[in-house]
């Protein structure tokens, strides 16, 4: 039953009251829906809900009644890139008189099944969520409550629903690239993210576009996907220079790989930049005190999270406004760690 159904009431005028009414249960069960929390029956809590998402509830203009947080979700915490997207959070969180929660919940695609009842129950004044996207359920329940999600660097394409922030993935593996090629490489290896990572699928795609620009065939058996992580690129760069003809450069797909490219090339008995030349991705701090200091593309990550909370907390005070997507712009760094081909 809905109140469309019914022709009483048009779905921007339903009240709580008249969800409880049409569920059969008292008003303050219904808030305890509403609001997140556990003492519900399961068949209570899904018919209350099914009925708040039918009749369009939505509780629109209730940004007081929040609580003072942006909620900050990863899929994993362990990696110093994450300190840059905090920090950026944080300063917008200082600024608006707000806290942060940092929550660690799911994978790179979407939280677990259970964060959603969390995140309802805190009722924060918006959520950040760092390449994750939403179901299609989990989109409705924060939409019912007035809670606006924004999603940075998305691992895939959002869908049109979706305000998101990112950088220009596809700019930024062209200039480091081309920055290898004008050094007179051109037997480049690169190591990737996760295949199915829409960051890594772009960079790849601008290291193809240099090459091609260049005159330069596309070899296949250069390109290895990897995790962003050291481990697996020490992994991957040891296959790469292992073979009898080696790549003379190496574009990691992350400055943490690139770390990991360093340590097979010293295993390896290999000088960077005189026998490697590495290109790194992200610009994080500890690029510019490994030796040598690394040559590698800048984005612009606390500018990304700071322009998605900044997102969160303006669509929470006017909310209804136009879906926002906004990539920014990244750029080469150049350090030491590259040189002229000898």
């Amino acid at each position: 039953m809905s109140i469309v159904e019914e022709g009483r009431e048009s779905p921007d005028r339903v009240t709580l009251s008249v969800i409880a009414a049409l569920a059969a249960v008292s008003l303050s069960t219904a808030s305890k829906v509403l609001n997140g929390r556990g003492d519900v029956a399961p068949a209570t809590r899904t018919r209350v809900e099914e009925l708040l998402s039918r009749n369009g509830y939505s509780r629109r203009g209730d940004a007081a009644a929040s609580a003072p947080l942006l909620e900050l979700v990863f899929h994993e915490l362990e990696s110093v890139w994450a300190i840059e997207i905090i920090r950026g959070v944080e300063r917008v969180a200082r600024a608006n008189g707000l806290s942060i929660v940092l929550t660690e919940s799911g994978d790179r695609h979407a939280p677990s099944v259970e964060w959603i009842d969390g995140v309802i129950a805190r009722n924060p004044v918006g959520v950040i969520l760092v390449f994750s996207d939403l179901s299609g359920e989990q989109k409705q329940k924060l939409a019912t409550r007035g809670i606006p999600f924004v999603v940075v660097d998305p691992a895939g394409e959002p869908t049109p629903d979706v305000p998101s922030i990112g950088s220009a993935n596809w700019f930024g593996g062209l200039a480091a690239t081309r920055h290898l090629i004008d050094l007179g490489h051109t037997r480049i290896g690169m190591i990737g993210g996760p295949v199915d990572m829409l960051c890594s699928i772009a960079r790849i795609g601008g290291y193809r576009a240099a090459l091609e620009a260049a005159g330069i065939a596309y070899d296949s058996s250069l390109v290895l996907d990897g995790d962003f992580h050291p481990e697996g690129a020490r992994v991957r760069a040891v296959e790469l220079l292992d073979r009898p003809d080696r790549p003379t450069a190496i574009f990691a797909g992350s400055d943490l790989q690139a770390m990991g490219v360093y340590e097979a090339a010293r295993a390896l008995g290999l000088r960077i930049p005189a026998d490697l030349s590495v290109v790194g991705y992200d610009d994080l701090p500890l690029a510019r005190w490994v030796g040598p200091p690394l040559t590698t593309i800048r984005q612009p990550l606390t500018e990304m999270a700071e322009a998605a909370a900044n997102l969160a907390v303006s669509m929470r005070h006017s909310p209804g406004g136009t879906v926002q997507r906004m990539d920014l712009a990244t750029s080469l760094v150049t350090r030491q760690s590259t040189a002229p081909l000898a």
